[in-house]
């Protein structure tokens, strides 16, 4: 049998009930399906036992004043950035009063019927600063108290907010609420994930949106030590299987420092959507913010955005798809003066300049009806698109497709060409004499 295999193996058996010690064994007060260092746990991080009708659970609050300089949002949420973060979304996400922060540690990363979220901490604003709440089973048996605690939760605050929660967390604890077939389905009325924001306004600056990575650049937090993610699945096993609780404590701390820094980057990235302009720190935030305009439609918004970003001097790569993306909303819009100026300034032998002499050669083809023009843009893109294969900037089949296609363009633009000025000189030809227009070149 595998290594692999083995550790699935004993992962499974940790989460199966222990048999029963002997009275005289047990420690006092203790149920005797629960770890020996359970309590040691509780007393080192001030944790204390809750009660409800399905059992017990661990649960540890903390109040965080202050965010390292990053306040707490305002009562209620701007609406222009709401309406870019979520458009659809109920009117109770205006209010961060009712905002229900959520992250959760599992028994694996990749989810699944088999998946545990064994430590789930929630946080919500409260009296300036940042309320964190966390619910801890101490063995598997102990995960219906722990739902229906959060089931609480979030019956008094109805928005939840996430990282990534809508693809992992959230679906995890449907799965898990839906196997107890005892317990309701908690059903928030608006669901604020803020992982495919932070990619659009970072991702081409920082590479990983990490929210570590996220609180180190764009935050300026500094988190220190932490527990690496992909570790904390064996820690948990380790202390189910009778092992010491002092390494489960990072744990915990992780946990309170994702949730404090999906808080602080909810207001980062918010300001951010309201106000571009004035929160902005550089041309690649303001080309993020123009990116989630134009996706939310809109358009006159996210072309202001793309022509600042492109004047605080974007990154090379960068600025040619901005101009990219300005040009189609401008042909979108009918503004083919801003547009061909656009394309022009795009042309060369890139992937965007080679796509502009496309465009270009369309527009003075169908809209210009001016094929002669549209096949010397053709031809340009050919000696471009040669010296980029010579130079090794486009692939072998990049380059056999466009060129193709190309080629294809130029031989039916000099067919319409030819007609065109056939059909000149026969008009010619019936005019007056006196009274020509036809210009000789």
């Amino acid at each position: 049998m595998s290594a692999t295999a083995d550790d699935q193996f004993a992962r499974l058996a940790a989460l199966r009930p222990k048999r029963k010690r002997p009275a005289d064994a047990e420690p006092r007060g203790m149920a005797p399906d629960i770890p020996e260092g359970a309590e040691r746990l509780a007393e080192i991080l001030g944790a204390r036992t809750e009660r409800n009708r399905f059992g017990e659970h661990l649960a540890l609050r903390r109040w965080f004043s202050e965010l390292d300089g990053c306040e707490p949002i305002e009562e209620r949420v701007n609406p222009v950035a709401l309406q870019l973060l979520a458009p659809d979304s109920a009117e109770e996400a205006a209010d961060p009063q009712q905002w229900l922060f959520l992250d959760t540690e599992t028994t694996g990363l990749a989810g699944g019927t088999g998946t545990y979220a064994f430590l789930v901490g929630i946080a919500w604003w409260d009296a300036g600063g940042l309320e964190v709440e966390q619910f801890f089973m101490r063995e598997h048996s102990e995960e219906h108290s722990l739902l229906v605690a959060l089931a609480e939760r979030m019956a008094e605050r109805r928005v939840l907010v996430t990282f990534n929660g809508k693809s992992f967390d959230w679906p995890l604890l449907e799965t898990r609420y839906r196997m107890t077939r005892k317990i309701r389905l908690p059903a928030p009325r608006a669901h604020l994930d803020f992982l495919h924001p932070a990619r659009n306004l970072w991702r081409l600056r920082l590479g990983s949106v990490r929210l570590a990575e996220l609180e180190r650049h764009v935050l300026g937090w500094n988190r220190g030590t932490d527990v690496m993610s992909e570790l904390i699945p064996a820690m948990y096993f380790d202390f189910l299987r009778g092992g010491p609780p002092e390494p489960l404590v990072p744990i915990f701390q992780h946990n309170q420092m994702d949730l404090r820094g999906l808080a602080g980057l909810s207001s980062r990235v918010l300001g951010l959507l309201a106000e571009p302009e004035s929160h902005g720190k550089d041309a690649l935030e303001l080309y993020g913010v123009s990116r989630i305009c134009e996706r939310r439609g809109e358009a006159r918004r996210a072309r202001k955005l793309y022509e600042r970003s492109i004047a605080a001097e974007l990154p090379p790569e960068t600025e040619r798809a901005a101009r990219k993306r300005l040009a189609r909303l401008a042909k979108r819009e009918g503004d083919f003066s801003i547009a061909c100026g656009l394309w022009e300034q795009m042309a060369g032998n890139s992937r965007e300049g080679l796509e502009a002499y496309e465009e270009l050669a369309i527009y003075f083809e169908h809209r210009a009806r001016e094929p002669h023009r549209a096949a010397t843009v053709v031809r340009k893109a050919l000696l471009e698109l040669r010296r980029a294969s010579r130079q090794g900037t486009i692939a072998p089949g990049a380059y056999k497709q466009a060129r193709v296609r190309f080629e294809h363009r130029l031989a039916r633009l000099e067919r319409k060409a030819g007609r065109t000025l056939l059909d000149a000189m026969e008009s010619e030809s019936r005019r007056p004499a006196g009274e020509s227009n036809l210009e000789m070149n």
